[in-house]
């Protein structure tokens, strides 16, 4: 029987919830159990989730599972009743959409806009991804490709097909693209080329804040620096990431000793309250430019993202003085 008239066959409304079994096919093999069931359990908390997985309720062909088990094609999956929000619990994620930048049948671009998060967690509801998903609910298969942090803007990769995103994966693992960021820095950069490597790791506070900081235990990182535009006491440089730390950029920049204006991690406290009092109220990193090859089809893809109007006008303003 083919697998999706199976699913609609065993599916059961919410309102009288029953155990499921659910054979796995090829465009849904490879991914984490724990995403897998986020995206067919609409509505249940992620902590439901997980307790009936660590409790067995949750099945693998019949065996106990971790949450991390990357599911293969044929696996049968056994999803149990499963409780969801009393009713009026705020737990619908609302659709969005994004300016897209480029899409067929294999991968997405978007354009993703500052102060949106890529995904939940860490206090955050939802991100891009749930929103995509809750926009696109005939979609078989939506992954991140990479992320973006929450206040940076631009271009973002989201896989449409599996073999797209494990292509997609090695290529920014072995370095086969080319990802450029735009970053507003405080100070007078000298150099019109700079390499900066240095190796990042990634620490907790006590608060429980995840940070990274330049250390020689840590990730060997690799970031490349042109300067684009001397704006005074400021200055506009293009980075490009050979490696994909988490803060990459805001840590290289900051500890070089020119923090990305509007950080509020790594940079100047009274810069971003200064930008903050003037209407910026972000971070300066923009994710603008992308070159690589098609994971599927191998033709060569150029995309672009251009500042956002908030960012153009700062550099104006930063111009006219």
């Amino acid at each position: 029987m083919p697998l999706s008239v199976m699913r609609k066959e065993t599916s059961v409304p919410n309102t009288s919830p029953a155990v499921r079994m659910i054979e796995i096919g090829p465009e849904e093999a490879g991914q984490r159990l724990d995403n897998f069931l986020v995206r067919e359990c609409k509505g249940v908390p992620k902590s439901h989730l997980y307790k009936a997985i660590r409790g067995g309720q949750v099945r693998i062909n019949k065996g106990r599972t971790a949450v991390d088990y990357r599911l293969a094609e044929g696996d049968v999956v056994r999803i149990p009743p499963l409780r969801l929000p009393a009713p009026g619990t705020p737990r619908k994620v609302p659709g969005a959409v994004f300016p897209t930048v480029y899409e067929d049948d294999a991968m997405l671009v978007i354009d993703k806009p500052a102060g949106t998060a890529v995904h939940g967690g860490s206090g955050v509801a939802f991100g891009v991804i749930e929103q995509m998903r809750a926009a696109r609910p005939d979609a078989k298969f939506l992954e991140l490709v990479h992320r973006l942090d929450r206040e940076t803007s631009g271009l973002l990769m989201i896989a449409k097909k599996r073999n797209a995103l494990v292509a997609l994966h090695d290529m920014l693992r072995e370095g086969r693209s080319q990802k450029h960021y735009y970053a507003l820095v405080c100070g007078d950069w000298q150099n019109d080329r700079q390499h900066i490597r240095l190796p990042l790791l990634k620490w907790t506070t006590q608060s429980g804040e995840r940070r990274v900081k330049v250390d020689e235990s840590g990730k060997a990182a690799h970031t490349i620096i042109t300067l684009k535009q001397r704006l005074g006491r400021y200055s506009l440089v293009d980075a490009e990431l050979r490696t994909g730390r988490t803060h990459q950029i805001r840590v290289h920049l900051a500890s070089s000793g020119f923090p990305i204006v509007g950080d509020d991690k790594y940079g100047d406290d009274a810069v971003r309250d200064a930008f903050a009092r003037q209407g910026f109220s972000r971070m300066f990193l923009h994710a603008h430019s992308l070159a690589l090859a098609h994971p599927l089809t191998g033709e060569p893809l150029n995309l672009a993202a251009p500042l956002p109007a908030a960012c153009l006008s700062v550099l104006q303003k930063l111009e006219s003085l």
